[in-house]
C-alpha cells in the first residue's frame, strides 16, 4: 500500500499516525442523547450558561465530550439528534426564533447546504483556524471539520489481489463486472464521491465513470457501508466503495463474528500517483440566529482540540483533523496515503450537478 502524503508534503489536517505512548483519551459513561422531541426549554437567554446543539452523529463519543465540556466550562450542552436533512429543516421552520446554537454533520456537502440556505453564519477565531486547515473549512468561517474519513475499496482478500486495484476510474473496466458493491444514489457520500469527479475531470467523465460502474454492479445499490463490506465478505461482490470509519468499527467490534468478518476484508486507497483518495468530513457551524453564539464558538473550539480530537481518532476510527494528533492503531495499520486536496467546499457547490449525473446513468 502506497505511503504518499499530499502535495503539501502533509496528511490533510497536518495529523500523523500515532506516537509510541500517546496518550489514550478515555470516554466517560454518557447519557443517551437526547432524541429530537425533546423540548429544550425554550430560546435560552443569552447570558445563560448553555449551548443547544442540533446534531446528525450519534456517537456516544460525541456525548462524552459534551459532559466533559460541561464540567470543565460550566456550560451545559443540551443536544437535539436527528438526520441531517430533518435538523436542516427544523433551521429552516424555526427561523430568527431557533434555539440552536450549534449544527453538527456529516459530509461537506450538507455543510455547505446549510451555509447556502442561511442557516449559519461566519465565524474566526485563531484557535479554530489553526486547528482546522484550509481546505477543510469554509472559506469564510461558516462551517469547520471535526474528523476526516477517506474513501477506500474495500475488497475481498481470498478472491482480489491488491496489485489488481488503482483507481475509482479503474473500477469501470469489464474485469470487474458483476464484482461492484456500493450504495444507492441518494447517499450523501456517494454523490460528494461524484462531485469530486467532476470537480477533477469534468461533468462527461464522471458520467461516464458512473455508467461503468452501473455496468458492473453485482447486485441493486442497497444497505449501507457496513452492508457492503459483509457482503464482500459473504461473496455477493468482490469491491466495495466505502469510508474507513466503517471498517475500523467492525474491525475494533465487541462481537468476535464482527471482527472476523472484517478481517477477511483489505482496505485499499485508491489513486495514489494521481490526484489522491476521496476524503470527506464531519464538520459543524454556528447557527444563524445562535442565542448563544460565544458559547457555540467555545464548544466548536474545544471540538477541535488536542484531547477531543484524540479521543474521536481513537473511538470512532475517523483521522482527527488537528495537526500533531495521534491516530487510532487500526488507521495507523493502514499506512499513510495521498488525500485529495480538492477544497471541500467545492463539493456541495457540484452537488446539485453529482445527482443529475447519477438520474442519467441509471444510478438508484
Amino acid at each position: 500500500m502506497s505511503t504518499l502524503v499530499p502535495s503539501s508534503g502533509r496528511f490533510p489536517g497536518g495529523a500523523r499516525p500515532p506516537r509510541a505512548g500517546a496518550h489514550v483519551w478515555r470516554a466517560v459513561v454518557a447519557a443517551p442523547v437526547l432524541g429530537l422531541t425533546l423540548l429544550m426549554g425554550g430560546c435560552a437567554d443569552p447570558g445563560d450558561a448553555v449551548v443547544n446543539v442540533y446534531s446528525h452523529r450519534h456517537y456516544d463519543t460525541d456525548q462524552a465530550l459534551f459532559d466533559q465540556f460541561a464540567e470543565e466550562t460550566g456550560i451545559q450542552v443540551r443536544v437535539v439528534s436527528a438526520s441531517a436533512d430533518e435538523l436542516i429543516a427544523r433551521l429552516e421552520r424555526e427561523g430568527a426564533a431557533s434555539p440552536a446554537d450549534l449544527l453538527i454533520t456529516v459530509d461537506a456537502g450538507r455543510l455547505h447546504r446549510a451555509k447556502e440556505r442561511g442557516l449559519l453564519q461566519a465565524v474566526r477565531s485563531r484557535e479554530l483556524d489553526a486547528a482546522v486547515s484550509e481546505g477543510l473549512r469554509d472559506p469564510e468561517g461558516y462551517w469547520y471539520a471535526l474528523t476526516l474519513r477517506a474513501r477506500i475499496i474495500a475488497y475481498a482478500r481470498d478472491r482480489v489481489d491488491a496489485s489488481e486495484l488503482s483507481t475509482y476510474e479503474n473500477l469501470t473496466d469489464e474485469r470487474w463486472r458483476n464484482r461492484v458493491l456500493v450504495r444507492s444514489s441518494e447517499n450523501i457520500y456517494n454523490v460528494s464521491h461524484l462531485a469530486s469527479i467532476v470537480a477533477a475531470h469534468g461533468p462527461e467523465v464522471a458520467e461516464s465513470w458512473a455508467r461503468g460502474i452501473v455496468a458492473n454492479f453485482a447486485r441493486s445499490p442497497q444497505g449501507n457501508d457496513t452492508d457492503q463490506i459483509r457482503d464482500v465478505a459473504a461473496g455477493v461482490g468482490d469491491v466495495a466503495l466505502v469510508n474507513t470509519y466503517y471498517v475500523g468499527r467492525l474491525l475494533n467490534a465487541d462481537d468476535a463474528a464482527s471482527r472476523e468478518l472484517a478481517r477477511q476484508v483489505g482496505v485499499f486507497f485508491p489513486n495514489q500517483g494521481g490526484r489522491g483518495a476521496h476524503v470527506n468530513v464531519s464538520g459543524a457551524g454556528v447557527t444563524a440566529h445562535a442565542p448563544n453564539r460565544a458559547n457555540a464558538i467555545r464548544l466548536l473550539e474545544f471540538l477541535v482540540g488536542q484531547e477531543a480530537q484524540e479521543a474521536f481518532a481513537e473511538a470512532n476510527f475517523e483521522y482527527p483533523v488537528r495537526p500533531g494528533v495521534p491516530w487510532a492503531p487500526t488507521l495507523q495499520e493502514w499506512g499513510e496515503y495521498r488525500a485529495d486536496p480538492l477544497d471541500l467546499s467545492r463539493l456541495g457547490e457540484l452537488n446539485d450537478e453529482a445527482v443529475r449525473i447519477f438520474d442519467r446513468a441509471g444510478w438508484r
